[in-house]
């Protein structure tokens, strides 16, 4: 297929108009005109239009009607939405996140663990590991094809397109408890080799993060050493002052956990975990832009201190996400949603997002005054270079998967496209 007549966001993080050719799940060209002031391509062609492409089979061209075209939406950090959650270690629960994350405009995602017993932990990311093959193996149409051809019962199943699981975000259990938040603290331990080991062999290599509160262990410099060319160390529900948390990023921590939330509060004499990050360029923050987390002067702050080259938008979305007020639960707590907001029962801690990440960006632009091409980067090309993935998703050009989005003028969803489908 060809998407025309759209404002194409460019691997210069900036919008142009063009077109994007797609063959097979994957972008064969992108088209890029001169940049005309916010406009659209003026071209005027039909919504719909099958062509003959010379030796390629027979093509679809669309009409984009000037909306915006821009990569699929990388959550890296979540629990879940619509009444699952992925410590449910369930098929199930996996499916029903993924549906509707695509849904939203969520094309991949990395989920977070929360602080449990270290069985429950490699066995929710074996879980993860096998459905996220499974999810590669069926959104592979040769594959289908074969099953098909040997069982016709196959023929009749429909692959239903979800967003990708590509990674897992451990934020526990390596914590502090003077900031657990809505982490159970009974489920807290110090960090070890042999307890990593068994989770990245349990997920089949596919964490991503392992959160350390470096103020809680003699040898957590050590560990970061060893561990920093394996998996990425972050920075989690940490009481770590500025000199701690330096010395863990000086030594090869690269990211944070959801800034300013779970972390020693950022002062003019006391900049701990905060002012380590905006120290060290090379560290990868989130920030949770839901409008309740973190006020909207502090995230304009943030992004002009720390540069939008490295700040991430996340959701941090729980199970409550997509679904009524009520009493829900989080890594085994009670939690009480009413509105926007997410509370532990106990005690009225926030308890994570009730916004997925699509809303978390038009918070961002329409309430927080980030500009549209900012918040963009901050939920697709950063989140996708943080993990490694910038090679394969996270921006529009050729050879990156075709998981896109087209967006109206007021950043309402015209249309997804997952591995070049329309969903």
């Amino acid at each position: 297929m060809e998407i025309r007549n759209v404002l194409v966001y460019g691997r210069d993080f900036l919008f142009h108009p063009g077109s994007v050719r797609v063959e097979g799940g994957t972008i064969r060209s992108v088209t890029l005109a001169e940049r005309q002031g916010g406009s659209g391509t003026n071209e005027s062609k039909p919504a719909h239009e099958i062509k003959k492409d010379g030796n390629h089979a027979n093509y679809e061209i669309i009409d984009g009607e000037g909306a915006y075209l821009i990569p699929g939406l990388i959550d890296l950090h979540f629990h879940g939405a619509v009444g699952a959650d992925v410590c449910d270690a369930s098929e199930e629960a996996l499916a029903a996140i993924a549906e509707y994350e695509l849904s939203v405009g969520v094309t991949s995602l990395c989920p977070a663990t929360m602080t449990l017993p270290v069985s429950d932990l490699n066995h929710i990311l074996a879980n993860i590991a096998a459905y996220a093959k499974k999810q590669k193996k069926e959104s592979d149409p040769f594959s289908r094809r074969g099953e098909s051809a040997e069982n016709p019962a196959c023929a009749e199943e429909r692959y239903r397109p979800q967003a990708s699981y590509v990674g897992v975000n451990m934020e526990g259990p390596f914590i502090s408890r003077a900031k657990k938040g809505a982490q159970d603290g009974s489920k807290i331990i110090p960090f070890s080799m042999e307890v990593l080991e068994g989770f990245l062999s349990a997920s089949e290599g596919l964490v991503r993060f392992i959160g350390i509160a470096p103020e809680e262990n003699r040898d957590q410099l050590d560990f970061i050493r060893e561990v920093k060319n394996r998996v990425a160390v972050s920075l989690a529900h940490t009481n770590a002052d500025y000199d701690t948390a330096k010395r863990a990023f000086d030594l090869g921590a690269s990211h944070a956990v959801h800034l300013y939330n779970a972390m020693p509060a950022y002062s003019h004499r006391a900049p701990g975990v905060v002012g380590a990050v905006c120290d060290s360029p090379w560290v990868g923050a989130e920030l949770i832009t839901d409008g309740v987390h973190i006020h909207s002067s502090v995230v304009r702050a943030t992004f002009r201190m720390m540069g939008e080259d490295r700040m991430i938008l996340i959701s941090d979305s729980m199970r409550a996400t997509g679904m009524p007020d009520g009493t829900y639960t989080l890594g085994g707590l009670e939690v009480v949603k009413e509105g926007k907001y997410a509370r532990l029962a106990s005690d009225g801690a926030l308890a994570g997002s009730v916004s997925n990440l699509a809303d978390c960006m038009r918070t961002a632009v329409g309430e927080m005054g980030l500009s549209l091409e900012t918040a963009v980067r901050a939920a697709t090309f950063n989140p996708a270079r943080e993990m490694g993935l910038a090679d394969q998703i996270g921006s529009i050009g050729p050879g990156m998967r075709a998981d896109l989005l087209l967006m109206d003028r007021d950043l309402r969803l015209k249309a997804v496209y997952k591995d070049g489908v329309r969903c």
